[in-house]
């Protein structure tokens, strides 16, 4: 049974694709490529092969105009797992300092923060560029985001307050667990084992509603039960105890 801690956490950091919502950014944009691209993804997600390896190539193989990317980013907030918006909103209520760090590209996955009422500051994701016609002109490959290890790099730059807790799906979620003080393997998308080995804490459930209750300490605990988030926070709570009728549960 995961535990929380008395005093909770003052950050939470969030993977995009796969944790907030429940689809792959570059296999919305994929296409015809879809089979190629999504082999690619589930090989670099899985740690099989660095993602400096396959980043370029799946963006070349594809080459996706703005209005791909625009689309992608509506498509993100219309996919959002359950709980994600009321989460992010009672961390936000909390104080709690709450940030969006992806891999994918980053104008949709600001749409998606925006939709999540953050900041656009609050994104870290890698750029694009387009040329006069709004076709693909290539992308930032100076972005630490791009290769393996760059999610510790942003989180270190950031400077966030401690502790923090990173939540998020894949291998560059789980190597970037040096750089907090406990990493969430959220598998309510899609499971890959090697992730939640190296995870402190694995949510199975279909819903970020664990999130808040991981997050909030014993006295902050105590505001949301009188708060509008009462039931949000129950349900995470009994998620995090196993109890919930959703077979799935944390371990």
């Amino acid at each position: 049974m995961p535990t929380t801690s008395a005093d909770g956490f003052r950050s939470v950091v969030f993977d995009c694709d796969s944790t907030l919502v429940g689809i792959e950014g570059i296999d919305e944009l994929a296409g015809s490529r879809a089979d190629e691209v999504r082999a690619l993804t589930d090989a670099a997600m899985a740690g099989e092969i660095p993602l400096e390896a396959v980043y370029g190539r799946r963006l070349e193989l594809i080459r996706p105009s703005r209005t791909q990317i625009d689309a992608v980013g509506r498509s993100y907030v219309g996919a959002l797992v359950p709980d994600a918006r009321a989460t992010v909103q009672a961390l936000l209520w909390l104080g709690k300092s709450v940030r969006v760090l992806s891999g994918g590209l980053f104008p949709p996955v600001a749409a998606l923060a925006i939709g999540l009422g953050l900041e656009v500051e609050s994104v870290a994701a890698v750029g694009i560029r387009f040329g006069e016609q709004g076709e693909y002109a290539g992308f930032d490959e100076a972005s630490p985001l791009a290769r393996v290890g760059g999610k510790a790099e942003v989180i270190r730059k950031w400077n966030l307050p401690r502790p923090t807790l990173l939540v998020g799906d894949g291998a560059t979620d789980a190597e970037a667990r040096p750089a907090v003080d406990s990493f969430a393997a959220y598998m309510g998308v899609a499971y890959r084992a090697a992730v939640a080995d190296a995870a402190d804490v694995v949510l199975r459930a279909a819903s970020l509603a664990p999130v808040l209750a991981l997050a909030a300490g014993s006295a902050e605990r105590d505001r949301l039960r009188t708060s509008e988030w009462a039931s949000l926070l129950a349900r995470g709570e009994e998620i995090l105890h196993g109890s919930a009728d959703d077979p799935s549960t944390a371990a």
